[in-house]
Formats: C-alpha cells, structure tokens, sequence
C-alpha cells in the first residue's frame, strides 16, 4: 500500500502542464517546417523568406517567454525548443540543398549531427522515466523526467546556421547566389556544426540536469 501511494506521489510530482506559450509557439515552428520546405522546393523564394522570419520570430518569443515568466518555464520546454530547430533547420537544408544553395557535404554533416542528438534525447528520456516504463509514459510529454541544457556552442552554430539559411534564402531574391561571402558562410557553419558536436560528446552528463524525486 505504502509502495503505491509513493509511486502515485513521484508519478505526479513528474506531472507538468504540456500546455505552456512557449511548447505552442516550438509546435507552430515545427508545423512551419514543412510549409517552409515547400516553398523553396517550388522556389518560391520571397514568401520562403518571410515565414522563415516568421519562424524566427515564434523562436525568439518561445525564449523570452520562459525566460521572464516561471509558470511558462517547462522541463518539456527546454527538450521541444532545441528539437523544433532541428526539425526546421533539417528540413530547410535539404531543401536548400534540393534548390543547389547550400553543398550537399554541409546538409549531410548537419542531418548527422541532429539525428545523433535526438537519439540521445530519446536514450535520456529512457534512462531517468521511472517505473513503469509504458509507451504511453514514455511518449506522454506531461512527464517531465530531465532539462537539457544546451552547450554555448551548440547555441552560437544554432544561430550560425540561421544566419546561413537566411542568407541563403535572399541569395536568389538578391542575386549573389554566387557570393564568395556565401561560400565562406559554408565554411563557419561546416566548422561550428563540428564544434558543436565535440561540446555535446565533451560534456556529455553535464547538459543534461535529472529531475529528481524528493
């Protein structure tokens, strides 16, 4: 009896609202991924442009947002707002790179670098979800078991490979899809990407914070 009136205690003090500002504004992100992907493939290059400021827009309020305001602060947060950049940033490089704006090498390292994050986000979510260790816990974003915090260049490559998306995008509307400028854009963001992934395999224990139980 003592056991399950413990288990329901530490199941609810898991228990976080889902529902927060700044999760609708990463879920309206990712949702314009796919929009933006689109665009670019057709070619649409000005309407491309602006829902990606959009997109940015949606990123810098979801921050400000959990940052000025505690009860809009979510564990499920600070795991949704990473992976809405890269769900947008993974869909915008092949679609980029589909239109021959960004080298296929740059998306490639980039997919890789993501997809690698993300598994480690799952294994993460595995190892601190206490028992029971159900599908529908396991996958139930009220369940807050750990806060991820990102490295300080896993931030400055975010921002870097914004910027290169951006310029990207305005190269055909500009006309300096042939930049020098461009093509060492492609350099930085090679070398941050890189960077950045050698922060996440350095620190490794030490961007993940556990929620533990009292």
């Amino acid at each position: 009896m003592d056991t399950a009136v413990r288990a329901g205690e530490s199941l609810c003090r898991e228990y976080e609202n889902p529902w927060t500002i700044p999760n609708i504004l990463s879920m309206a992100r990712m949702g314009l991924a796919p929009v933006l992907g689109y665009l670019i493939v057709e070619e649409n290059f000005s309407v491309a442009l602006g829902v990606f400021v959009l997109a940015g827009v949606t990123d810098l309020l979801d921050g400000f947002i959990a940052r000025n305001w505690a009860n809009q602060k979510s564990a499920l947060g600070s795991a949704l707002d990473p992976l809405a950049d890269k769900i947008l940033i993974s869909v915008l490089y092949v679609s980029l790179t589909c239109a021959n704006l960004i080298p296929v090498p740059l998306t490639s390292m980039i997919i890789l670098r993501d997809a690698a994050l993300i598994a480690a986000v799952f294994y993460v979510r595995y190892k601190t979800l206490s028992p029971p260790r159900t599908l529908s816990r396991y996958f139930n974003p009220c369940y807050a078991t750990a806060q991820l915090k990102p490295t300080f260049i896993s931030k400055m490559n975010t921002a870097v490979q914004l910027i290169l998306v951006a310029a990207s995008l305005a190269a055909p509307v500009f006309n300096y899809v042939d930049s020098i400028y461009l093509q060492t854009l492609w350099c930085i963001t090679a070398f941050t990407t890189v960077t950045s992934a050698y922060s996440y395999y350095h620190y490794g224990r030490k961007t993940v914070q556990v929620i533990k139980n009292k």
